[in-house]
């Protein structure tokens, strides 16, 4: 009984904390000053208490937008409390950005809306960066990224070395001679996402200059077009 009654005045204090909000306007949107997800509607000086969608946090720059956000969006400062999380399958809580479950799949991540979890790829050349709920540069991310790369049909990767160029700068999108075909050639989008290449009739495709040129100036392919249609 001595537990019961203590958790009672426990839960009554906290209530009545909560209705001793007051408005500092007549009319706005205001945050709780101890939970990030909580908030309030003021309308003519009287508080109505709001919350914000699980895994999503208030927004308090502007008191007339009423507007809740991912957690890297919003600076809650001393506002730490949170709402509990409604987990599923795949998302830690309702709402949000999230890594995916499997360490090797550093390349994407996982979009929570309402519970329900999609896996969204990051784009070519970026890992997911669970701080910042965003895709970043490898750079600029807190953890190493050893995630399967692409393979195409006819086996080719992308290597995993930077490729100079001509002027010593590292090709974003390097290219790379078809291992049989002269006139062939792979694009390694942002050096990680593969993509075959051809080169226009009548040239071929040059690996010192990384593009493609006269049949005469690349050894070995001179005679490419030769007996051809």
């Amino acid at each position: 009984m001595a537990f019961g009654l203590v958790v009672f005045l426990l839960i009554g204090l906290s209530i009545q904390a909560r209705a001793q909000f007051q408005c500092p306007e007549e009319k706005g949107f205001f945050p709780d000053p101890e939970q990030c997800d909580l908030y309030y509607v003021c309308l003519n000086g009287r508080a109505e208490e709001k919350l914000c969608k699980d895994g999503l946090v208030f927004r308090d720059d502007n008191p007339k937008k009423e507007l809740c956000d991912i957690p890297a969006n919003v600076p809650c400062g001393n506002r730490q409390l949170l709402q509990e999380p409604q987990p599923t399958k795949g998302c830690p809580r309702a709402n949000g950005y999230f890594k995916h479950e499997d360490p090797a799949q550093c390349d994407r991540f996982v979009n929570c809306i309402d519970g329900v979890a999609t896996t969204m790829p990051c784009p070519p050349g970026l890992i997911y960066e669970d701080k910042m709920s965003s895709c970043v540069w490898a750079t600029d991310a807190s953890r190493s990224c050893h995630s399967l790369r692409d393979v195409l049909d006819d086996g080719f990767s992308c290597p995993e070395e930077n490729v100079t160029g001509p002027d010593g700068r590292i090709l974003p999108h390097p290219t790379y001679p078809h291992p049989v075909d002269c006139a062939k050639f792979y694009i390694c989008r942002n050096g990680v996402q593969p993509q075959k290449g051809q080169c226009e009739p009548g040239t071929v495709y040059n690996e010192e200059t990384f593009r493609c040129s006269e049949p005469e100036n690349v050894p070995g392919c001179e005679d490419y077009y030769k007996g051809k249609n």
